[in-house]
């Protein structure tokens, strides 16, 4: 495995690298769910192609300080993992060698970003297409794998590639849960143990209330079995069109039903998806 700490270095590893190029664009502190989408970026570049894993805590897309300063960042074992996953080349660039001092320029969406994350999160999807844009150029790769865990963020990217005819395939990888069901997430090693035993309560509480017939019912279901916790505490709860991620007031199309939920300062999200008829699924 090669690696490379400036997009300069990774432009010359890329002169005599095989395409087709795969990229998987991650913060790094690597889970199963990061695995699943190396494994997915192999199948598709296929034993000949080129898997590259990008290891970069986008400093851009926090919205809180703390929240940027306690992202862990145990680089000996991720890069210890793409080795054992195959990568053939990763990406672990520091926030100089991406950003300029005096940087001017940021992609910025602004219809998918208004609502669930991007309602509380100011400024954070602009970090996302800015910095995911860049991994593209400098990748060049012909596809891209993302988790489905973050709904908004890979929505807004295919939204990205769309608007301004990248010539990048996204290609999406499901959630990745615990046994118990709890979203598999860097920031759950920073639950406490009383958190992480109420945790799983997100999803519980989103399947039982995707049953429900009314928009209105489903809300307030949902709402009133997280903060039935002494632990959680409810950021966003919304139910929106799949396709839009606008809010909706009848199930007429599929729908996701999405939420953000703060256990002390760690912050999970999660979703199910809902069809018209009421079936529900992650």
């Amino acid at each position: 495995m090669k690696i490379a700490d400036t997009g300069c270095a990774l432009r010359e590893i890329l002169k005599t690298a095989p395409r087709p190029c795969v990229l998987v664009p991650t913060m790094g502190a690597f889970h199963p769910g990061h695995i699943s989408l190396m494994l997915r970026a192999r199948e598709i570049a296929g034993p000949l192609g080129t898997v590259i894993v990008s290891i970069f805590v986008n400093p851009i897309q926090f919205d809180r300080a703390a929240d940027l300063a306690a992202y862990p960042r145990p680089m000996e074992s991720d890069l210890a993992a793409c080795e054992a996953q195959g990568v053939d080349i990763a990406f672990a660039p520091d926030a100089s060698s991406m950003y300029f001092p005096d940087r001017s320029i940021t992609v910025t969406e602004n219809l998918l970003s208004r609502g669930l994350c991007g309602a509380t999160r100011h400024g954070h999807f602009d970090g996302v297409c800015t910095v995911v844009l860049k991994l593209f150029l400098l990748s060049g790769c012909e596809v891209a794998v993302f988790g489905e865990k973050d709904f908004q963020q890979l929505a807004i990217i295919r939204r990205m590639v769309r608007d301004l005819d990248l010539p990048v395939e996204i290609d999406s990888c499901p959630t990745v849960r615990e046994p118990d069901g709890l979203a598999m997430s860097s920031r759950n090693t920073r639950l406490s143990p009383e958190q992480r035993a109420d945790a799983p309560r997100i999803r519980q509480a989103l399947l039982a209330a995707a049953t429900l017939a009314s928009v209105e019912e489903i809300l307030i279901s949902a709402r009133a079995a997280i903060e039935f916790s002494p632990f959680a505490r409810v950021d966003y709860l919304s139910l929106v069109d799949a396709e839009s991620l606008q809010a909706i007031s009848c199930m007429e199309r599929p729908a996701i039903l999405a939420t953000a939920v703060f256990y002390g300062d760690v912050r999970l999200i999660d979703h199910v998806a809902l069809s018209p008829l009421g079936s529900a699924s992650a």
